[in-house]
């Protein structure tokens, strides 16, 4: 029996990572996990508006994914109401709503992850326990939050 592909929700910090010589080994790796069809893309319109003032690779990069791995998450009012109750429950401030809305997206469509490279709103262990404290108290099921450097697959 093969084991279906994880559902990773990459936030755009992970694109651009594989630019970036620091980030560019476990951006990529992860990359090359959603080409394989090891693990899926899923994004959201945030991600695909972010990626519009991104640098053209890349944007060329996203577009070089292939479609059977992709699925897009469509941003509802349920992702938004998720996204303002992390705000008001003072996870992060008003000011990085962005960053609610992509963990939003990710826990409304059931990901296995997300995948960051934001270690100040996202990937920061008091964020990571706030955003799984309200998605509990919403009724959704625990967030895994990790950096691509978290993630691996077995071979």
């Amino acid at each position: 029996m093969t084991k279906p592909p994880w559902r990773l929700y990459l936030d755009t910090s992970v694109f651009g990572g594989c630019f970036d010589a620091e980030f560019a080994e476990d951006s990529r790796r992860v990359i090359d996990a959603v080409m394989s069809g090891q693990a899926r893309l899923l994004f959201s319109e945030l991600v695909e508006a972010e990626l519009l003032g991104a640098p053209e690779p890349v944007r060329l990069l996203f577009a070089e994914l292939p479609d059977r791995a992709r699925e897009r998450i469509t941003f509802s009012p349920e992702v938004e109401a998720l996204a303002r109750e992390y705000v008001a429950r003072g996870v992060v401030p008003e000011a990085w709503l962005e960053d609610c809305r992509h963990v939003a997206s990710a826990t409304v469509a059931r990901a296995d992850a997300i995948v960051s490279w934001n270690f100040r709103h996202i990937v920061k262990l008091d964020k990571i326990k706030g955003y799984n404290q309200v998605n509990l108290l919403s009724g959704y099921g625990l967030l895994t939050i990790v950096s691509p450097k978290e993630v691996s697959f077995d071979e």
